[in-house]
């Protein structure tokens, strides 16, 4: 496809000259910002592996204008949408009739959707024009819900609703572990799929650890915590400086490292100067060589989310050979297996966790968190994801056809 520009509508070129077999997959994302982690990297990832595989898949994302444009992902556009206050910059895609109109003038072959709230009205569309629909399940809902504060009744109740409309509306439902999959398999849905995600193992590698960096960090007797997180409710981001605050009583040299921003990093920030935690705040780290070396020199990376379906920062850091701590509130013990250590969400859990790994010889835990990584390249993930899509490999195109 040639360049498209800022300005206007979509205008489609013909349709000729793919290899027979490929499929336009469009895919549907919300609450997707500039500092966004896992969900970015996984459109980014499985875009790249969609159009590496012979099919075209486009990208529709809200941002603050109108863009359209071909990337290494394949194409993206971009709509205007309004920001989510208080959310740290998300914005989400609130035009239903120019979503509507664009996804008719694209005429995907299949859709695929990462957001099961706002954008559930896209399945609907789907039916109507034919099109298979996948919903990508990237959190738990009963999880989410949780960590705001409802009751586990209550949100079990809500979120069997809310997966019951979802189920029935698309014709898969894609889910990334087991752990997310039986929120739906207890509704009695039977049209989930799984397909895990992936991690870039040339990219993120133990290779990666930097001495200069670490001491930039932490002393030679001290123990780098890092956290890759955005700072939001439902990530638990304050069990970090719970577990940090815990292990310092315990008289144990430690600092941490947050890489990540969001609606609470002002309150973390006022909480580690207040209890005079040593613990510094990057915010977000968009150079992702530097994150990998932060990831690589780290001594152990905690993940206290408890609503993961996957956890990508986690494993990001496994594969650059670090172990992890995890909430075992969250699908991370599928993920982590031996490479780490799950725990109760409370600070002197994720300590006790802390201190169990370090007891591990260092060679040990850093030769089995990367050698656990290597279980998730992106191929894995691709072809499951294509699999779900019912997309076999296209056939190569014939000579001279334009």
């Amino acid at each position: 496809m040639s360049p498209r520009s800022d300005e206007g509508g979509v205008h489609e070129p013909p349709r000729t000259g793919g290899p027979a077999g490929a499929l336009r997959i469009v895919r549907l994302a919300n609450f997707v910002a500039p500092a966004s982690g896992g969900l970015r990297t996984a459109l980014r990832e499985l875009g790249k592996g969609f159009k590496e595989a012979g099919h075209e898949p486009v990208l529709i994302v809200p941002g603050e204008r109108h863009t359209d444009r071909e990337t290494g992902q394949g194409r993206v556009i971009t709509l205007p949408g309004p920001l989510l206050p208080g959310t740290g910059g998300y914005r989400v895609l609130t035009d239903k009739r120019r979503v509507a109109a664009l996804l008719a003038e694209l005429a995907p072959d299949r859709l695929e959707v990462s957001d099961r709230t706002t954008l559930r009205w896209t399945g609907k569309w789907a039916r109507r024009a034919r099109v298979p629909a996948v919903m990508v399940s990237h959190e738990t809902a009963d999880g989410v819900l949780r960590t705001w504060g409802l009751s586990e009744n209550v949100s079990r109740r809500a979120a069997d609703a809310l997966n019951t409309r979802t189920a029935h509306t698309y014709a898969r439902v894609v889910c990334t572990t087991e752990f997310a999959e039986r929120e739906f398999v207890r509704i009695g849905a039977r049209n989930v799929v799984r397909a895990p995600l992936g991690v870039d193992l040339e990219q993120r590698r133990p290779a990666l650890r930097d001495p200069g960096l670490r001491e930039r960090h932490a002393r030679v007797d001290e123990t780098l915590l890092v956290m890759c997180s955005r700072l939001s409710v439902e990530k638990r981001p304050g069990t970090a400086l719970d577990a940090l605050e815990a292990l310092v009583r315990r008289g144990r040299r430690a600092v941490l490292v947050v890489a990540g921003d969001g609606p609470l990093r002002a309150r973390l920030e006022q909480r580690a100067r207040e209890r005079r935690l040593p613990v510094t705040f990057l915010g977000h780290v968009g150079d992702r060589a530097l994150l990998g070396a932060l990831q690589a020199s780290a001594d152990v990376c905690l993940a206290p989310g408890p609503a993961e379906t996957f956890g990508l920062a986690a494993l990001e850091a496994m594969a650059c050979g670090t172990p992890v701590v995890a909430s075992a509130s969250s699908a991370l013990s599928e993920v982590v297996g031996s490479a780490g250590v799950t725990a109760a969400d409370h600070g002197d859990a994720f300590a006790d966790a802390v201190a169990s790994l370090l007891e591990r010889p260092e060679y040990e835990r850093r030769q089995t968190a990367r050698a656990r990584a290597e279980c998730f390249g992106w191929k894995t993930a691709v072809d499951a994801f294509l699999a779900a899509h019912d997309a076999g490999a296209p056939a190569p195109a014939r000579e001279g056809v334009r």
